[in-house]
């Protein structure tokens, strides 16, 4: 998927289907969490470093658009890629991949976050680095 060099593999599970067997809305921003979680272990050491130091991450945003349904039991690619990372924010965007179309895309905002406090924090040096890093790499 061009300009995208990660992504995190789904497959759809009968729980994740209504009573027509199309997967439901709602899980599109679980997939999204899916690949945005497994990003951030490759590149950035993982969500729970971030937690170690007292960051937390939060939505302020999220947007998805569904171009065709998925099915119980399809083996799905969910591209993601943050960029936009300056101060306390970053964005991640998406993409659902099923067989080579695309089914679906989106992003979320985020804000880092003083985990006692929740008030805005900047994002530490080290994560800006690694989506910069991330961000640059060819082969992700």
């Amino acid at each position: 998927m061009e300009g995208f060099d990660f992504a995190a593999r789904i497959r759809v599970r009968f729980a994740d289907t209504d009573a027509q067997g199309v997967a439901h809305n709602s899980n599109y921003f679980v997939w999204f969490e899916v690949a945005r979680v497994e990003f951030l272990e490759r590149y950035a050491g993982g969500y729970q470093r971030l937690r170690d130091e007292g960051i937390e991450s939060l939505v302020l945003e999220s947007h998805a658009r569904f171009r065709q349904p998925a099915f119980f039991d399809d083996r799905l690619l969910v591209h993601a890629r943050c960029h936009t990372a300056g101060g306390a924010r970053f964005r991640f965007d998406y993409v659902v991949e099923r067989d080579g179309t695309t089914i679906a895309d989106g992003w979320t905002t985020h804000a880092a976050v003083d985990a006692a406090t929740l008030r805005p924090t900047r994002l530490p040096a080290w994560l800006a680095e690694a989506i910069a890093t991330a961000a640059a790499s060819p082969a992700g």
